[in-house]
């Protein structure tokens, strides 16, 4: 299959990534990102033959309006290659226990992952959203769309590692286990830090930090997910940038025997009002927003300190996991990536295991496509940039083959 162009969407809580690509050659045509969705300082980025576009939208924008512009405005001047496109992937964030592995989208697999939505909210119905408007706009491609499942990585975790300590027939009866979320970027991840550290990938024992709007960390041990953060939702584990993550179930006994919320008004505050929006008050839900004023602010050096705190807990849990034997820590995702300070509260708790932080390394701008940041005859540490994207495209080729 050559010259294979593939068009990606992958919607996001927060975020919209597009791309075309050519899977094959690993070849980028056109590619941007719309950040901030949903708040006053929207704005679009994008990237065709190494030149940059931004145009800021400067009011709040929703996923549908984000689509219709990409297509309507920055796909309108490349016609050309436009029409080069062969297949459109999508990024979904939870296929249940029905997907255990790339499909090709029909009617039957837009009913369950619209069934899913009860396990991601804040994901699968923006997912949907995606696959229905490259259906609108692509019509002539309407049989070649195929769904990618941030959930298929996690079906071979242990047994011991996906079960509640809940009354066992809710998983018999109701598949209610840990899914996590997440997969895709990560199975980029793997491959490409085989191949930096030069250690077999199925023998490879790694801790991953996918930190951005949702975040999550996972281990792997001999080149395979073991554990993960994530749970039956998206909403279980760290501190996330409108989620809460981790909390005492009773919190939410309190809230409506005491305080007489609602169950929908409870759900809504645990997903869309609380981590980092909640910590601040409802100002921000964007990391850089308070790493800005980590220094000054108060709610923002309070909340850093708390993404930081339960961050480091899970890294230091999931270390004990591979007998000990950890290869490497990594770092991706919109915070990973770009957040030194990050890094760098986290790691300053870990020493006791053995990650020891270059400093000087950490905060020099990641111009490759890897950094390591670690003190030397270290464990190593390393930053690198995930790209959910070609994961997805390469699908494709599978699928279609």
């Amino acid at each position: 299959m050559l010259n294979t162009v593939v068009l990606v969407l992958n919607c996001g809580s927060s975020s919209l990534k597009f791309s075309i690509l050519d899977p094959i050659n690993n070849k980028k045509y056109l590619f941007g990102l719309v950040e901030r969705l949903y708040t006053s300082n929207s704005y679009i980025t994008w990237y065709f033959d190494n030149k940059k576009n931004k145009k800021n939208i400067g009011h709040t924008i929703s996923h549908s309006h984000a689509i219709k512009f990409i297509v309507q405005v920055i796909f309108a001047k490349y016609q050309s290659l436009i029409l080069k496109i062969q297949y459109i992937g999508h990024r979904v964030v939870h296929g249940g226990d029905q997907f255990m592995k790339s499909v090709i989208i029909n009617d039957s697999v837009i009913q369950n992952i619209s069934k899913n939505t009860i396990f991601a909210p804040l994901h699968n119905p923006v997912n949907l959203l995606g696959i229905k408007a490259a259906i609108k706009y692509f019509p002539k491609l309407k049989k070649k769309n195929f769904a990618v499942f941030d959930t298929s990585l996690y079906y071979n975790i242990p047994e011991h590692a996906y079960l509640y300590p809940i009354p066992y027939e809710f998983y018999q009866k109701h598949r209610i286990r840990r899914y996590g979320a997440h997969g895709i970027s990560y199975l980029y991840i793997i491959q490409q830090i085989s191949k930096i550290l030069n250690i077999d990938l199925k023998r490879l024992n790694i801790i991953i930090c996918h930190l951005g709007g949702g975040a999550s960390v996972s281990v792997f041990c001999n080149g395979i997910c073991v554990d993960t953060s994530m749970g039956l939702t998206p909403l279980e584990g760290l501190v996330m940038g409108t989620r809460s993550g981790d909390i005492d179930p009773s919190i939410i006994f309190f809230m409506y025997n005491i305080l007489g919320l609602s169950i929908y008004d409870i759900q809504n505050i645990l997903i869309n009002k609380s981590g980092i929006t909640g910590l601040t008050n409802g100002k921000t839900s964007d990391f850089r927003d308070i790493e800005k004023l980590y220094y000054s602010d108060m709610q923002a050096y309070r909340t850093t300190n708390i993404f930081c705190y339960r961050l480091s807990k899970y890294i230091s849990a999931y270390s004990t996991v591979c007998n000990g034997k950890i290869h490497a820590l990594v770092f991706t995702g919109g915070i990973g990536e770009n957040s030194a300070l990050v890094r760098e509260l986290t790691i300053l708790r870990l020493s006791l295991i053995g990650f020891q932080l270059d400093n000087q390394n950490n905060y020099k701008k990641l111009l490759k496509t890897y950094n390591f940041i670690h003190k030397k005859d270290t464990i190593p540490i390393l930053v690198i940039p995930t790209n959910e994207e070609l994961m997805i495209a390469q699908e494709a080729i599978k699928l279609f083959r």
